[in-house]
């Protein structure tokens, strides 16, 4: 109820507001800029949405969504068909668009990068992973929470020790304790420098 109080206040006055918080959904909600700040140092300024969509680096990717973006050990590989992402025993192409995004060879051939999917990136639909078979992945799941009008999906699957987690539709067919095939968006995939 305050955040709306203060977003009408903000219309209202139609001044600039400095609203200082550290609730990534008041951010996201009441911002038209967002500066998102790490030990005093700007990390990046930008709008809601295109802070979601384009991290600038790993802390921006995993401070902005919940739950917040998995984060893979992969490597990145040039073969007949394109761009492949590798991770544990796990292996996606890339759309053209993605890898030509990568414009420093010394990324591909086996430098360690991170890259990271968000929850909403996992599809467990029949339909998507039949449609997708270039980036289905293997993983295991251990614990679904049903939400109502979402499920949360932990699994295990290669290139993460700990859980990777996806956000699906509510009806979801998974159960627990079973091995699964599910499809990533490839065109949302995300890539950071590990240092």
């Amino acid at each position: 109820q305050m955040r709306t109080e203060i977003t009408k206040l903000h219309q209202k006055l139609a001044t600039t507001f400095i609203y200082v918080t550290h609730d990534q959904i008041e951010a996201m909600t009441m911002g038209t800029r967002i500066v998102v700040m790490k030990d005093g140092i700007m990390q990046q300024v930008d709008t809601p949405q295109f802070l979601y969509d384009e991290p600038e680096n790993i802390f921006v990717a995993t401070f902005l969504g919940s739950p917040q973006m998995n984060m893979f050990k992969a490597t990145l590989h040039k073969e007949k068909d394109g761009l492949h992402a590798r991770f544990g025993a796990n292996d996606i192409l890339l759309p053209p668009d993605k890898a030509k995004r990568i414009i420093d060879e010394k990324y591909i051939g086996g430098k360690e990068v991170v890259m990271g999917i968000r929850p909403e990136d996992i599809h467990d639909e029949e339909s998507f992973v039949k449609a997708n078979p270039k980036t289905v992945i293997s993983a295991h799941v251990d614990v679904l929470e049903k939400l109502g009008n979402e499920t949360f999906i932990y699994m295990y699957t290669g290139g993460k020790e700990e859980y990777t987690v996806a956000r699906v539709d509510a009806r979801t067919t998974v159960k627990p304790d079973q091995d699964t095939k599910f499809a990533v968006d490839a065109n949302h995939v995300h890539f950071f420098d590990p240092d």
